[in-house]
């Protein structure tokens, strides 16, 4: 059994943080009599000088309903780099960290993160120190979990901001642009989408042509509706073009619903808004949903050190947390599935997802 045992988050903070640490930090010392050391910063907290904070369950009283993380984060260590405008995440400076971590007593550590935070944890792992990983992402793109918690409560946010903008939109006769966070998937976008009432969702999976736009927005038009409500993952790509950054060098995605609005005002000549909801998705308080389900992950993260398990995840599988070895957590990212069920009753219902020849489908 361990004695000592770290805590970070690693990666963009996402609702439901908080009720990881909180978690985590009841049941090791509560059930296990272990001790809780939160890392802050994520990685850079057992590099160089460390940063290091006692957590106690008087120190994590009050977090659940509480947004963000009390430990801090980063998105990009010192030691990641931007390589051929990809981010590159090399060996961290491992032997420094384990280093550090035996200097502080620390037997064991539980890494709560996305895709780069966890295959750090895999380097970790790969060097025979314990770690369990614990999902973390408001896209909901890990593969080898079905939910990761924070997502509902951004699908919360962004549906709330399409029913604002519903009405706003049909006071005026405008195309309304909201812009959602979706890099690589196009979670948020298509279940935001489906439970606002969006006219059209564009999602990275599925490259759009303005054509089918703009036809979307006429066709309204000839059946009495004078708005249109589009909804657009920030990765999304129009056919024939990559995706578009506020800023290349940092990765910084963003641009494409202004993008979206300007051509389709130039074209329609129909008044048209965009809203970029950016990190509203990512702030606040977790919904009940996100709070439940960061509890149960990280009672049970703790559970899986006790047992002995190690260079493993916690996931969600059929309503019970698994346990699935880290190498898996990160092996491939999870994309909505062009032909799939929820695509499937977007179109049936009349949503246009922008495809060249959309009306094949």
């Amino acid at each position: 059994m361990y004695k000592k045992i770290g805590i970070l988050t690693g990666g963009g903070d996402a609702p439901g943080l908080n009720a990881v640490i909180r978690a985590a930090v009841r049941t090791a010392i509560g059930e296990f009599g272990m001790r809780c050391i939160g890392i802050e910063d994520s990685f850079e907290g057992i590099l160089g000088e460390t940063q290091l904070t006692k957590l106690t369950t008087k120190k994590v009283s009050g977090i659940l309903p509480r947004g963000g993380t009390i430990l801090g984060t980063r998105n990009k260590g010192s030691f990641c780099k931007i390589v051929d405008g990809k981010m590159v995440i090399p060996d961290m400076p491992i032997d420094e960290a384990l280093s550090n971590l035996k200097k502080n007593k620390i037997e064991a550590l539980i890494v709560i993160g996305g895709e780069g935070t966890l295959a750090i944890a895999q380097q970790f792992h790969n060097r025979g120190f314990p770690v369990v990983g614990v999902p973390k992402t408001i896209d909901n793109d890990l593969s080898a979990t079905e939910l990761t918690f924070g997502f509902m409560t951004a699908i919360d946010i962004a549906t709330e901001g399409l029913d604002r903008l519903h009405t706003t939109a049909a006071s005026h006769d405008r195309v309304m642009v909201m812009e959602v966070m979706g890099r690589n998937t196009g979670w948020i976008a298509l279940h935001s989408g489906l439970a606002g009432s969006a006219d059209v969702i564009l999602i990275p999976e599925i490259p759009f042509s303005f054509d089918s736009v703009v036809k979307k927005v006429y066709e309204r038009e000839r059946n009495g509706s004078e708005f249109t409500n589009i909804v657009v993952a920030e990765g999304a790509k129009e056919v024939g073009r990559d995706e578009m950054y506020l800023d290349e060098g940092n990765l910084r995605l963003g641009g494409v619903g202004e993008y979206i609005r300007h051509n389709v005002e130039r074209i329609t000549g129909k008044e048209s808004r965009c809203v970029v909801l950016g990190h509203l998705q990512r702030g606040g308080s977790p919904n009940a949903f996100d709070r439940m389900l960061g509890t149960n992950f990280g009672a049970c993260a703790v559970r899986a050190l006790a047992r002995g398990q190690k260079g493993e995840m916690v996931a969600l599988k059929s309503g019970k947390v698994i346990n699935v070895p880290l190498a898996d957590a990160t092996a491939a990212i999870k994309c909505v599935n062009a032909e799939g069920q929820l695509v499937r009753t977007a179109r049936d219902i009349g949503i246009s997802f922008a495809a060249p020849n959309e009306e094949d489908f």
